[in-house]
């Protein structure tokens, strides 16, 4: 995630999902409460961090699929849950039928696909 350290000065490092569960659950809770989604695919890694006013967690799959919560810590700033599928991965069908995804040409990644929904609640 070079935008963290670019943007942050800030060293993008995950962990398995078995070691930070605290964070699994954090983003698990996220998705099932705001929009009623499980993810069935594996977690392998996760990380959560705080920059530049926001509290960060991403959790990748096993299937491809990575997530991310970008939850600002002051009232009115963004919330937001953001879904990244590997290039060629199919949309994972938890997801297929809830969001529409964008197709993005990117230099260092090759063709982003993601899709993204404003977090409504408090977490």
């Amino acid at each position: 995630m070079r935008d963290n350290k670019n943007k942050y000065d800030h060293v993008f490092t995950v962990q398995p999902a078995s070691e930070a569960p605290e964070v699994l659950d954090s983003v698990t809770r996220i998705l099932s409460e705001e929009r009623g989604i499980v993810i069935c695919a594996r977690p392998l890694e996760v990380t959560s961090f705080e920059v530049g006013g926001f509290r960060m967690a991403y959790v990748f799959y096993e299937s491809g699929l990575a997530v991310n919560v970008m939850y600002g810590i002051e009232d009115g700033t963004k919330r937001a849950v953001g879904f990244k599928l590997s290039e060629g991965m199919d949309v994972p069908e938890e997801l297929a039928s809830k969001f529409k995804f964008a197709r993005q040409k990117s230099k260092l990644a090759g063709e982003i696909r993601g899709s993204f929904f404003v977090i409504k609640g408090e977490y």
